[in-house]
């Protein structure tokens, strides 16, 4: 393998344990074994207190310079411009990394979601209650009967409370507990996180309970969830920026409140004391590059009434974050225009009383799939530049790459640095947006190549790549005749989707005894993605050795980065698995020709997609919009048994 020397210097500070690492060095001393709280209010307003201050120095030393520039004469040369006060960067990061396909999440019911981490449910656009699916789609909540063999639309209610106004607001995730069902949202009208509640009973019905009003800055990210259940635990990951120019509001802090009509700013209940709010010993510098709450929250879904406790950490604007089964992992960047590389840390916020710890790293995960907790270790993919995962920040990641794999006690109060030799690097960059995953043992990764780049061929980048990240064996490439848009579980081994030319192209990828051998190609001609997220993909295993994938596509004449978002209509493209040999069966469409006017009032573009293959037992279904429609496998092909449209009752386009 041929190293690039500028991996050495940016990702393992030029030294040669950055190859096939040896064995980590003991972990040294720590002055504490986790990070250290602000001791009571008052410290914590001692720290506003100073950026108050320094922020008024800087405002009149801005008043200095501007009066003296006015008052010289026209025909002097102005003096050097003075340093603006730097904006907050709205960074972000990611959530969760295990790959687990089909997994259960609730007991004694199968998902139909596909989640990274079993046991680990993410907030989506389709779930299932008993007999019942359950569809959030632009500002609605709808519920399909499937059991006892029907489909059969049963309720329809709007995702917000009764006496809100919905404009400014997206209504995005939705997550089943026992018989809650609670959507969330971000309004940027009333500036924050709004977790709506419904009851829903045995035959379907639907009935709304309450909203509840969480103060945050917006957690969206085009790849990530912002929340998940595990349990009856309802987790958020929050951001909170702060703006150094404004403190004494203390709006910046998260704080909750029952939602309703005349609510007023007043009615806010912190949920984040001071002594909740955790550090390391860096210099935290609001000024420079901006600084956030990284604040998670958990809720308690089984109560009647939600209650809720935060936990944050402070750190820098930029952020990936990841969701395991036992902790919430925030990984921060230092965005920092004059300084060579960024400052990076990794913190684990356990979900139990433990409290947090932290680790100073390099290196930008691209999301949350980069990441992997792996019974005393993490392990994370790093590149070497990033914004983190906010709105599309994930398409900044750049440079070369490493795989950091450090062990968990050498997390402490974040005084502590990962070792050179916790860094491997690996062949490729992250030219293109990366995609990675980790199956089983195994760590793959590869590029999928914007088409407007690279002559717009849609081929370069195709090679993909796999190693066991907890062995020392050699990465081994994997040639493929596509790029690498997507890398998911396909049982034991994987499947990557990607375009060449005007196709979609599914290769199967074999991982056993330590090698991965490429297997069988099907092209699904004139057709791409449908959908990117990775709630689009799921498969079925039927045993071992074979099962069914699912896969939402459009055709390629109308295929576009924005596809996903604005398009009505899509069909779902299913394929056999038989020992790794993929074969089409066909697939399900939508009704293009019935397009309906929704009259829609709330999140009236489809930002995390609206079509997803479900497998229920033996059935087979494709939601697609407002149709659910239902298939069956004859002579190993799916076709159309039946279907329904849920749309609310209203015109039907010409």
């Amino acid at each position: 393998m041929i190293v690039r020397p500028a991996l050495l210097l940016a990702l393992c500070l030029g030294t040669a344990a950055c190859g096939t690492p040896p064995a980590v060095e003991a972990a040294p001393p720590q002055p504490h074994d986790h990070l250290i709280p602000f001791a009571d209010e008052a410290e914590f307003d001692r720290l506003l207190a100073q950026w108050t201050k320094r922020a008024e120095d800087l405002r009149r030393k801005q008043e200095r310079e501007r009066r003296m520039q006015a008052a010289m004469p026209a025909s002097a040369p102005p003096p050097p411009a003075s340093p603006a006060p730097v904006a907050m960067e709205a960074a972000s990061m990611s959530l969760d990394s295990v790959a687990v396909t089909g997994s259960r999440v609730a007991e004694a019911e199968e998902s139909i979601t596909n989640v990274q981490t079993a046991g680990v449910d993410e907030g989506g656009i389709v779930k299932r209650h008993g007999d019942h699916l359950v569809v959030l789609r632009r500002g609605r909540l709808f519920t399909v009967r499937v059991g006892g063999d029907q489909l059969r639309p049963v309720s329809t209610v709007d995702a917000f409370g009764p006496g809100t106004d919905p404009g400014g607001a997206w209504y995005d995730e939705m997550l089943v507990g026992g018989d809650t069902v609670v959507v969330v949202g971000y309004s940027y009208a009333r500036g924050g996180t709004e977790l709506v509640l419904f009851d829903i009973a045995r035959d379907g019905t639907l009935r709304y309970r309450d909203t509840y009003h969480l103060r945050s800055n917006d957690y969206y990210s085009a790849r990530n969830y912002a929340s998940r259940l595990i349990g009856d635990t309802l987790v958020f990951y929050t951001p909170m920026h702060f703006n150094p120019w404004n403190v004494a509001g203390r709006d910046f802090m998260p704080a909750m409140r029952r939602w309703h009509a005349d609510a007023a700013p007043g009615e806010f209940r912190r949920i984040l004391p001071a002594t909740q709010i955790y550090r390391t010993d860096d210099e935290v510098d609001p000024f420079n590059g901006g600084i956030a709450l990284h604040t998670v929250t958990r809720c308690d879904l089984s109560a009647r009434e939600l209650d809720c406790t935060s936990t944050a950490v402070l750190g820098p604007a930029g952020r990936v974050f990841y969701v395991s089964t036992d902790s919430v992992f925030v990984w921060t960047t230092q965005y920092d225009r004059s300084a060579s590389t960024n400052r990076s840390a990794v913190f684990r916020i356990p979900l139990g009383d433990a409290p947090p710890t932290a680790l100073k790293t390099r290196g930008v995960p691209v999301d949350q799939l980069s990441f992997l907790h792996d019974g005393e270790h993490l392990n994370v993919l790093l590149t070497e530049a990033g914004r983190g995962e906010a709105m599309w920040g994930d398409d900044t990641a750049a440079g070369s790459l490493a795989l950091l794999r450090v062990p968990l006690d050498r997390f402490g109060d974040g005084s502590g640095h990962a070792p050179s030799s916790a860094y491997r690097v690996l062949p490729g960059d992250a030219n293109g947006s990366l995609q990675n995953r980790y199956i089983g043992g195994w760590l793959l990764y590869g590029n999928a190549p914007h088409r407007w780049r690279n002559g717009g061929d849609g081929k370069s980048g195709s090679v993909a790549y796999a190693l066991r990240f907890a062995e020392d064996d050699a990465v081994q490439a994997l040639a493929l005749g596509h790029g690498a848009e997507r890398i998911e579980a396909m049982g034991q081994h994987a499947i990557l989707v990607g375009s060449a030319g005007p196709d979609l192209h599914f290769t199967s990828v074999k991982l056993e005894a330590g090698r991965a051998t490429t297997g069988s190609v099907h092209v699904q001609p004139n057709a791409a993605q449908g959908e990117s997220r990775t709630h689009g993909f799921f498969y079925r295993a039927d045993s071992a050795q074979q099962g069914i994938v699912g896969l939402p596509v459009v055709g390629q004449r109308r295929g576009n980065t924005m596809q996903r978002y604005l398009d009505q209509t899509a069909a779902v493209v299913y394929l056999r698995n038989r020992d790794l040999r993929l074969a089409g069966m066909g697939q399900l469409s939508a009704d293009a020709d019935r397009a309906v006017d929704d009259q829609c009032k709330a999140s009236c573009v489809d930002w995390y997609g609206n079509a997803r293959p479900i497998f229920i037992g033996e059935r087979v279904f494709a939601l697609m919009g407002y149709e659910l429609v239902e298939g069956r496998v004859a002579n190993e092909r799916i076709v159309e048994r039946r279907r329904t449209n849920f749309a609310p009752a209203l015109k039907v386009s010409e």
